[in-house]
C-alpha cells in the first residue's frame, strides 16, 4: 500500500538538508499532486541552502587570505548611536573549519535569527569576548574614543589572543596586534558578522532589562535610539541614569 500524502508530508518536515535529496529521490516520480508540491518544497530547500554556502563562502574571502596566522579575530560594535545605555563591542575568534551559515551584518537578521545565531556562536567559537563602556564614560571621552574602549576591552577578554584583528570599518589606537579594517565589514567577513551578532544580542538584552527599571522610555522596543515615544518620554519625565548626556543636551 502507497504511502498517504499526510505520511510523505511528515517524513519532509521531519527531513533535514542532507536528507533532502534522498526525500527528492524517492518522490519525484509519485504523480499526485500534494506530493509533486513536497517535491518542490524541497527542491527550493536544497536550492536555498546551496546559495547560503556560496554566500557564506564569499563571507570567508579575509579569512582564507590571512589564514597563515593561528587566530583571526572579528571585532565590531553596536550603539554608537543611541541615547541611552552603553556602547558595547563583540570580538570573536571563529574555528579555521567554521561550518555556521547565515552569518551576516546583524542589522540585517531578525532578532530571532540573531538570537540563534548567538547560541551557535557561543557554542562553536575559539573564543568570544565582550567590552563595555557607559553612558558616563561615553559622556567624558566622546563616543568614537568610548568604542575603541570597549573594541579593546573585548580583545583583553579573548582567550587565546589572537594575531590579527578584522575589523569593521576602524583602526584601533593602543592595539599592538596586526589590524585590518574592512568597511562593511559585518557583511563581508564571517568573523566580523559573527561578533557584530553578539554584541547586537548582548546590548539588546540589556536594554530589555533596563526596561523594567525604567518603563517609561520603550527601551524593550527602542532599545535607547531616538524613537518619537522616547524623545516625548525624555520630555515628560526627564533623562535616566543611562542617558548620555551629551546626546540629549539639544533635545531638552
Amino acid at each position: 500500500m502507497s504511502q498517504s500524502i499526510g505520511e510523505i508530508r511528515e517524513l519532509f518536515q521531519a527531513a533535514g538538508i542532507k536528507e533532502l535529496p534522498e526525500f527528492v529521490n524517492t518522490y519525484e516520480q509519485d504523480e499526485r499532486s500534494g506530493v509533486i508540491s513536497l517535491v518542490q518544497k524541497a527542491r527550493k530547500k536544497m536550492e536555498a541552502y546551496e546559495k547560503e554556502l556560496d554566500r557564506t563562502e564569499k563571507m570567508k574571502v579575509y579569512e582564507k587570505e590571512y589564514a597563515s596566522y593561528s587566530y583571526i579575530c572579528g571585532i565590531d560594535e553596536v550603539g554608537r548611536g543611541p541615547l541611552a545605555g552603553p556602547v558595547v563591542a563583540g570580538a570573536v575568534i571563529l574555528p579555521k573549519d567554521c561550518d555556521i551559515l547565515y552569518l551576516n551584518d546583524s542589522k540585517q537578521l531578525s532578532e530571532k535569527k540573531r538570537e540563534e545565531l548567538y547560541e551557535v556562536i557561543m557554542e562553536k567559537a575559539v573564543a568570544t569576548g565582550l567590552g563595555f563602556v557607559s553612558p558616563e564614560r561615553i559622556d567624558e571621552i566622546n563616543i568614537l574614543q568610548a568604542t575603541y574602549e570597549a573594541m579593546r576591552q573585548a580583545i583583553s577578554r579573548l582567550d587565546p589572543a589572537p594575531d590579527i584583528l578584522l575589523n569593521d570599518a576602524v583602526t584601533i589606537p593602543q592595539i599592538s596586534i596586526k589590524q585590518v579594517p574592512i568597511i562593511k565589514g559585518d557583511a563581508k567577513s564571517v568573523s566580523i558578522a559573527a561578533a557584530s551578532i553578539i554584541a547586537k544580542v548582548t546590548r539588546d538584552r540589556l536594554m530589555v532589562q533596563y526596561d523594567s527599571i525604567f518603563p517609561e522610555y520603550g527601551f524593550a522596543s527602542n532599545k535607547g535610539y531616538g524613537a518619537v515615544s522616547h524623545i516625548e518620554a525624555l520630555k515628560k519625565y526627564g533623562p535616566t541614569p543611562i542617558h548620555r548626556k551629551s546626546f540629549i543636551k539639544n533635545l531638552l
